[in-house]
């Protein structure tokens, strides 16, 4: 059946080419799933350090878990709204391929690897998760068979995944939030030439500007870890009718908000938590609801020209317990301590890559794999190409393989010859 929610602007690929069985959706999705970039998503630290118990969450199970919860997103606004239908809807392949791929940019060690990576990438262009994962799908992932590089995603995927929209060069002082300014092509072909007016300035308004399927994704996105990582926290002791006592009488809650915390701390300490997290999930996932909207890209797409909110006190329980986790766990001093390791052991590799190979002349040692010395023959001489090659070097480096490379380069008794890299 065709679905005619989405049109040929939507399917058009960044190199067109002869179709086969699937659809053109399904096709981005497969090229996903079956890639390292996406398998090495298993040894990255989602909130605890990957490895370290076998229960808690990494990138990986976050991944599914968010694609799972943006396909009900997608079949929930199919059955409830009456602007869909069987030939009008939106398309799960697709949802499911940008939730999946949401964080395939990220590099070990959480969130202080990635503010590492962008604090040493800062004279060469920075660092962003998001802007890494743009740069995976479009360039550095490859299917085989191919002669160029990047696994030809189509327009409606690019921009499922596209949550920023500003160049770095855009921004006074860039900390997150944008892309590269070598992207500015995949803009581009996102918009296809259509202007972008005026009111939607660098920064904050353009980066609000999102497809409908972005828009699933980073909701899916925020249910998983507020919901999800709350139960990871509290297995880990992070999180306990104690910790959470004394955090809600330290701020000043009003009664909604206190009604929330009260209702999390009974079911801590019935030991219900983890069942009553997913069954608000479907409470999430409900209270989405399609709206049609007016922009410079309605006219072209639906995936402008429909967008989807969220009940605002859903929205609101959600930032709640984000908040929660953040003041518990994320700034606790066991985390703190673990990604201060993790930061400190990358900018050590950084520094020692950039040694060898942003020097004048010739590298003095082939200390990355031969498909990253053959990217660094291939660019030649320009710094910033060079530590962007660095740089994917790093990102993609599991939280395991990175602790090994830095034992190799910096502990005299770990290695050999004979080691398998």
């Amino acid at each position: 059946m065709t679905n005619d929610f989405y049109n040929e602007f939507d399917r058009e690929e960044l190199d067109p080419r002869e179709e086969d069985y699937r659809s053109a959706f399904q096709r981005g999705r497969d090229r996903l799933i079956h890639n390292a970039a996406f398998r090495r998503l298993q040894a990255k630290t989602q909130v605890f350090l990957s490895g370290e118990y076998d229960f808690y969450r990494t990138r990986l199970t976050h991944s599914i878990e968010v694609s799972q919860i943006a396909g009900s997103i997608a079949r929930y606004l199919n059955s409830s709204s009456d602007q869909l239908s069987d030939g009008f809807s939106i398309d799960n392949a697709l949802v499911e391929a940008s939730a999946l791929a949401h964080d395939i940019g990220h590099p070990p060690f959480g969130h202080a690897g990635e503010g590492t990576l962008h604090r040493l990438m800062k004279p060469y262009g920075g660092f962003e998760g998001n802007a890494q994962t743009l740069r995976l799908i479009t360039e550095i992932i490859f299917t085989s068979g191919r002669s160029r590089r990047g696994m030809n995603p189509t327009r409606a995927f690019v921009d499922g995944v596209l949550k920023y929209k500003t160049l770095f060069s855009q921004w006074d002082d860039p900390v997150k939030h944008f892309i590269y300014n070598e992207q500015q092509q995949y803009l581009d072909f996102v918009f296809d030439g259509s202007p972008i007016p005026a009111e939607f300035t660098p920064g904050k308004k353009i980066n609000g500007f999102r497809s409908l399927e972005c828009q699933i994704m980073d909701w899916a996105d925020d249910t998983a870890y507020s919901l999800n990582d709350l139960v990871d926290s509290a297995n880990a002791g992070f999180v306990t009718t104690d910790k959470v006592n004394r955090w809600a009488a330290d701020r000043n809650l009003d009664a909604r908000d206190s009604r929330t915390i009260e209702d999390l701390i009974a079911v801590i300490g019935a030991g219900d938590l983890e069942r009553s997290m997913n069954r608000k999930i479907g409470a999430f996932v409900e209270a989405c609801s399609l709206v049609e909207r007016e922009n410079f890209m309605s006219d072209r797409t639906n995936r402008y020209k429909y967008g989807v909110i969220v009940e605002p006190d859903i929205v609101r329980e959600q930032q709640l317990y984000a908040r929660l986790a953040v003041d518990l766990v994320f700034q606790s001093p066991q985390v703190c301590q673990l990604e201060h390791k993790g930061g400190f052991m990358l900018e050590r590799l950084f520094a020692a890559l950039q040694e060898n190979y942003l020097q004048d002349g010739p590298s003095s040692h082939a200390l990355l794999s031969r498909d990253f010395e053959e990217e660094m023959s291939r660019v030649g001489d320009d710094t910033n190409d060079r530590a962007r090659i660095i740089c994917d070097y790093l990102a993609g480096m599991t939280d395991g393989f990175a602790i090994r490379i830095y034992k190799r380069l910096f502990d005299p008794d770990f290695g050999s010859i004979v080691d398998l890299v």
